[in-house]
């Protein structure tokens, strides 16, 4: 009750976009550009949360390293290793061989993330970036809601 007051009293802000990314290939894929032109209203919040989510489950999202692309290359090379396709114990394999392993992947790495703003600005450290994680040979286009709240 108390914080319900609070956010009244300093006019919360709540801004929600949806978007969709490009197909891209199997790998892992730097968003932050894409997800921070979809929500120019971020500007708008002095602290707050960002919360970014995908609505896919062979798709997931992470933040980690965003200068040196090898990076996404070895996460690419350790998740296939750690989830391989064609396991013959796998009973879901209606959409071929890479997708039971992409639904394994996605729930390891989540569908998404949360990240504080500050100063009308996501406060990812110098080296973070957001991760569009494709586990899927062919996923398709993908769908992210995107919301913001704060003061």
């Amino acid at each position: 009750m108390h914080n319900y007051r609070i956010f009244v009293r300093y006019n919360m802000k709540i801004f929600q976009e949806h978007i969709q990314l490009s197909q891209r290939r199997r790998g892992f894929h730097l968003i932050t550009t894409e997800v921070l032109n979809a929500l120019p209203q971020l500007s708008e919040i002095k602290t707050g949360i960002c919360q970014v989510f995908i609505q896919h489950t062979s798709a997931s999202l992470t933040i980690n390293e965003n200068a040196d692309p090898t990076v996404r290359k070895d996460f690419e090379m350790y998740f296939s290793k750690t989830v391989p396709e064609n396991d013959p114990e796998y009973l879901h394999d209606d959409e071929g061989p890479d997708d039971m392993p992409a639904h394994i992947k996605a729930s390891m790495l989540g569908a998404s993330v949360t990240i504080p703003i500050s100063n009308g600005r996501l406060a990812l450290g110098i080296w973070q970036g957001i991760y569009l994680c494709e586990h899927r040979n062919y996923g398709g286009q993908r769908n992210l809601m995107i919301t913001a709240w704060g003061v």
